[in-house]
């Protein structure tokens, strides 16, 4: 069996003098095979220097095959929580309790102590900025100075709010306040950073803006009701904040101070903190993260094509396992690559960007919280195509890729698709079955 087809020109035993011209192009081809076989496998998205069915030994004959390909890119990756952030502690005083490192918190929790007075998580996007309660009325404006936020002004039957009032019930009520009166009537409000100029404007109404609507929207979803969300602090409000902060066992002042709460896109996970009890609050008091667990890939910035938000990508666990994953950040400032600080003259490697993976289906990673993956990318896919190993390709010297049959003939071809150690080929005289060499 020869394994090409007869005709002209391709009769099975040739004349001696006809062998000159096809060893010369034997050697070209040689010369530069090993190249093809590399940037084919490298260079274009291969899996390797062999797939799994690609031949291990030089010289032997493989048949041409029908098969589909897929491109694939695969990179390194690190699972976690992200990176660690600080909160934005307001608080002023003595630190006196920190959660532990890996809990987590949800609305409502207390992150921390400060002066033994709890600063509680809140979901929202505005930063705490101002205290809020209610501003002193202007004489002749109907209202007494204060307004109407004496303790025991809850209508009958509010009372507290259906189911307790989560982890934060839990409070010791030992503290004293340091930003907020411990009077039992409402103080005069100044926003913070504000100036004498906002404080008069403010004078004589009720406080509004989108960071109190912010803020009845948390105490409306913490069970405490009977007062209208909306973007104005009134005197229901007032009540409602003096019922919470009776179950948080703070002073009942129907104000919240600029360092009680702090605001975040939701749970939170805790970190390292930056000082330890009976120290005063600092700018890293306390760190977080999400609590959700993502990849985070550092992958060239010069291959970073497959890197587009919602690209659907395969997460490879440690343990063998794959997730699906979903590109939800593209860092936009290219990094220096890890190890090329410059010894050796190696600082020509290429610099990275920051991809950032989510994985919306938690479960499936199990309870595994960190360590090294493999992130793979389905790229390009040809289906039913010729193929056959990457090794089995050859450049001619006459220019132009080529195989060598059985028979020591050479045949050229189109190259196409290379994925999985394998190339798509294409040619009039390429057909599945053919046998092919692999060059020695």
């Amino acid at each position: 069996m020869t394994g090409i087809d007869d005709g002209p020109g391709t009769a099975s035993g040739p004349p001696r003098g006809g062998q000159g011209r096809r060893r010369a192009l034997v050697a070209g081809a040689v010369v530069v095979v090993a190249v093809v076989a590399v940037v084919g496998a490298l260079g274009l998205g291969g899996g390797g220097d062999e797939g799994p069915g690609a031949p291990r030994r030089a010289g032997s004959l493989v048949p041409v095959t029908r098969a589909t390909l897929t491109e694939r890119t695969q990179v390194d990756g690190q699972l976690g929580y992200g990176t660690e952030m600080p909160l934005p502690v307001k608080a002023t005083g003595t630190v006196t309790w920190l959660p532990e490192v890996g809990a987590t918190a949800e609305r409502g929790d207390t992150l921390l102590r400060v002066d033994d007075r709890p600063v509680v998580l809140l979901y929202g996007s505005l930063p705490m900025y101002r205290d809020l309660g209610l501003t002193t009325t202007a004489p002749g404006d109907g209202e007494p100075a204060g307004g109407d936020t004496a303790e025991g002004a809850a209508s009958p039957g509010e009372g507290q709010p259906a189911g307790g009032t989560g982890k934060t019930g839990a409070a010791t009520p030992s503290a004293t306040s340091t930003s907020t009166s411990t009077s039992t009537s409402t103080p005069p409000l100044t926003p913070t950073g504000a100036g004498n100029a906002a404080a008069t404007e403010l004078k004589g109404r009720e406080l509004k803006g989108m960071d109190v609507l912010q803020f009845e929207t948390n105490l409306a979803a913490l069970g405490y009701t009977g007062f209208t969300v909306d973007e104005t602090f009134t005197t229901r409000t007032a009540d409602a904040v003096e019922r919470w902060q009776q179950a948080l066992g703070v002073p009942r002042t129907g104000t919240v101070g600029v360092g009680d709460v702090i605001y975040s896109a939701g749970k939170v996970r805790f970190g390292p903190p930056g000082v330890r009890l009976g120290e005063a609050v600092g700018e890293n008091t306390l760190t977080y993260t999400g609590t959700a667990r993502k990849v985070v890939v550092n992958t060239s910035a010069t291959d970073a094509s497959w890197a587009v938000r919602g690209t659907v990508v395969r997460v490879r666990l440690p343990d063998g396992r794959s997730v699906q994953g979903e590109v939800a950040s593209v860092g936009r400032q290219a990094g220096a690559p890890e190890g090329a600080s410059g010894e050796g003259g190696s600082g020509e490697a290429a610099a990275t960007l920051p991809v950032t993976v989510i994985i919306e289906d938690q479960k499936s990673v199990g309870r595994l919280e960190s360590g090294p993956v493999t992130v793979e990318y389905t790229g390009r896919e040809v289906k039913d195509v010729l193929t056959v190993p990457v090794a089995a390709l050859m450049a001619l010297a006459e220019g132009g890729h080529g195989l060598e049959t059985a028979d020591g003939d050479f045949i050229p071809v189109k190259t196409g698709l290379f994925a999985d150690g394998k190339v798509e080929v294409s040619g009039s005289s390429v057909r599945a079955g053919l046998k092919v060499r692999i060059p020695g």
